[in-house]
Formats: C-alpha cells, structure tokens, sequence
C-alpha cells in the first residue's frame, strides 16, 4: 500500500513536514482553517487529557503526548521500556504501563521533550524511537477477503448473534466492478452502453461482493429469520425535491428488527458488512458477542477501507447513502499509526496503575488507521467548500451504507476525535480521527 500521502500537523513533532501526496497549502481540496470558529466545539468535546500515544511503524518513530494535570513538567515524566514488549510512563500520578503489539519495541532512551504550543500549554510533547519486526501481514483479514469458494458459512445478525442463512455454500464468490464502474462504460465502448439499467445479480450458489456489502440468493429459510418492509427514498428527505423518490425493500432480522440490507430484486438479498457476520458453519457456534456495536463497526469499516486504499490506491472516500445522499468525507492519511489513550480519570493520583491481570483495551496499543474527516451535514463554511470541491471533481471513491449506519460511524469518529490532544484534534479545516483495526 502506497503509505507516502501520510500528513502532519505542523504543532506536533511527528506531525511535521508534508510528504508526496499530502496536505500541500496550495491544495484546491483545502480552505484556511479558522481556529476561533472551532474553540468552542473543541471545548465541548474533550475528555481530560492523560496519556496519548501514537507509533509509526514505517517511520519508526512515535510521540508521546501527556498533559499537565498529570507530570506538571518535562522532568515529571520519564520513559523506559518494560517488560513482554511494553512501554512505562512514569509520572508523579504512577506508573502507566502500555503493551505494544507484538514486534514492536521502544528504543530506550530514545525519548526527548519537544516544546509545542505557548507556554504553560496543557500538554507535554515527546518524541521517541522505536524498532519494529516486519510481518507477513500488516492488518486483520475483512469479511470479504475471507469469503472462498467450497467452503460452508453461516451469516448471523451482528444486533442478536440471531443465525440468518444456514450452511451456505458457494459455487463462486467473485468481487463486482467498484462502485464508479458504470460512470465510465461509455469511455470504453464504442456502442451504447450494454449494461444501461441492467442489475448485476448471483446465481443460486454465487456470492457477489461489492464494497461495503454481498449479494446472495434468497432461499426458503430466509423466511423464518427475516422480514421486508418497502420503504421511500430520495426526494422524501426534502434535500433535493428534483431528485426522482424510489422505494428500497428493506430486509431486517425477524428476532430483533435491525436493519440489514435490502431486496434489490426478487430472489436476491444484499446484506451490508457492517450489519451481519459471515463465519464457516462449525456446530452451532455463534459470532463473538464481547465486541460491543461500536467496537464492531470501527474494525469492520477501519479493515475494508484498508483494504480499498491497498486495492484501488485511493485514499478518498465518499460515504454515501442508498439513495446517493453524501454524509461523511473521509481522507485516509496513516496505516501504519498504533495508538493508546488513556484519560486523565483513568491515572490514579499518588497510586500505581501498574499493569493490571488483564489488560484493558485502554491500556493496550493497537493497530489503526488515521483519518481526516468531514460530516456534510454540520459543515461549516470552510468545510463546505471542501465538500463542494469534492462533488464537483468527482474525488472519494464511494462506499454506500445505510445512513444510520453512516450516523452511527459518525460518533464512533467524533469519540475518538474527542480523546485525542487538543493540538491533533483537527488539521486545516478537517477533523482527525483514529479507526482502530
């Protein structure tokens, strides 16, 4: 994957610089980011700032973020490496320990105070190195890349882990053209386009893959654990009264009433990716229920937009209703980030928050990609001329989901972009959020 459109943010060390394909001050896709419109959302969405810390691995490089109502200085804080491949924070509050994946160490004495910001800024800026080992795979595998001929699956309801589709078996399971294909037929045929108004649907034993979604055939026992309801779409959002309104068969689980997908003709069901999941029929297991529904829809949508960006090389994405209605921008910057953030509240005053038995996920580093990112709806004016910049010149590759899907992933990026320091929360006009894999 072609990691060079990395992009920093000037206030911090490791954000410094802009590389090939990053964000160049010229670039027509950015306006002057005004920072006295932003203070006061920046205000409303924060958490206490404790410890924040981001790694690249291709840069080998990290910087350590900690602020100043834990180590009131630079002397407060010190860093060394722990055991089993993990770091240790030591500040006036304890000591923190963070566990690092696995290959990946911090160099000892390595880390150096970097001044940012005013003085007596709340945060406390270090840099670090750190040595990484290469391995053969760099991220999790998503639904789709899983997904082979001859094999049996299951696909249950991610809402109730409710078994949808019995022991499928598919003939083929081939990938469709991406989601633009049609928009330049006429570019490579010499006669009317052969496919106008034609739908690309499986046979009885195909699995169609498509971005965000697979199409399946129906088959009898759909009818005991799914329901379809037709519903309106398009002009019925009173966005664009010239836009024609059409109707979506929306198919939900008959247990617990999420929505999965639609009936795109008789016989035949897309089911979105983050809505199901798809696992070989192995007795009567079920998915693993301990991922809660943001933890579920971050790593899903965080692996396929790895997935994309390696596949088309395209960093931009456009998400998009059903119905072609764009909610979110997205500019895919880093895939290499692994990040921890750990609140204020969660740093004992006076105590040790030493390593626990069992880890929690906040004091765990993990893979994530880092994303630049704009929601449509609540644009302000600088951001609206992002937006407009990007419909007109056609940048984004389109991912299609259903919009409160679109909304639910929306918070999930607003959350993380509340738990990051004050100087990394936004760049230029958009916001930053981190998807972890």
């Amino acid at each position: 994957m072609k990691e060079e459109n990395s992009t920093h943010s000037a206030s911090s060390p490791i954000l410094s610089g802009s590389p090939a394909g990053g964000l160049p001050t010229n670039s027509p896709l950015l306006s002057r980011f005004d920072q006295e419109d932003r203070t006061e959302d920046m205000s409303v969405k924060t958490h206490g700032l404790g410890v924040f810390l981001e790694l690249r691995k291709r840069l080998q490089s990290g910087l350590l973020v900690v602020g100043t109502n834990v180590a009131g200085g630079p002397a407060d804080v010190a860093v060394s490496a722990g055991g089993d491949s993990s770091l240790l924070v030591r500040t006036p509050r304890g000591e923190l320990s963070l566990a690092l994946p696995a290959g990946v160490a911090f160099e000892t004495g390595s880390c150096i105070h970097t001044p940012v910001g005013e003085p007596g800024g709340e945060e406390l800026h270090f840099r670090l190195r750190i040595t990484t080992e290469r391995s053969k795979r760099e991220g999790p595998a998503s639904m789709m890349e899983t997904l082979k001929a001859k094999e049996t699956y299951s696909f249950h309801c991610q809402g109730c882990t409710t078994r949808l589709l019995e022991d499928r078996v598919f003939s083929r399971v081939l990938p469709l053209p991406n989601g633009n294909w049609n928009a330049i037929v006429d570019d490579w045929c010499c006669h009317p386009d052969p496919f106008a108004n034609k739908k690309l649907l499986p046979r009885a034993e195909d699995c169609l893959l498509g971005d965000t979604f697979v199409l399946v055939a129906r088959d009898a026992g759909c009818d005991h654990t799914l329901t379809q309801e037709v519903s309106s779409a398009g002009a019925a959002d009173g966005q664009d009264p010239k836009k024609p309104c059409h109707r979506l068969a929306l198919v939900s689980c008959a247990s617990c009433s999420s929505v999965l997908g639609e009936a795109v003709a008789p016989g035949t069901l897309k089911l979105y990716i983050t809505q199901v999941v798809v696992q070989p029929a192995v007795g009567d297991g079920r998915p693993d229920a301990s991922l809660n529904r943001s933890s579920f829809l971050e790593k899903t949508v965080a692996a396929r937009l790895l997935d994309l960006s390696s596949s088309l090389s395209s960093f931009h994405f456009s998400l998009q209703t059903p119905d072609g209605k764009v909610v979110l921008l997205l500019w895919l910057l880093n895939a290499d980030s692994i990040i921890a953030s750990v609140p204020e509240t969660c740093i004992r005053e006076g105590g040790s928050s030493g390593p626990p038995a069992s880890l929690s996920p906040s004091l765990r580093a993990a893979r994530a990609l880092k994303l630049l990112y704009i929601s449509c709806s609540g644009a302000s004016t600088q951001q609206r001329e992002i937006v407009t910049s990007w419909e007109v010149n056609s940048i984004g590759h389109p991912m299609v989901l259903p919009l409160q899907v679109c909304e639910e992933l929306l918070q999930v990026m607003d959350e993380s972009n509340s738990t990051l320091p004050a100087s990394m929360r936004c760049m230029r006009s958009y916001e930053v959020a981190y998807l972890r894999l």
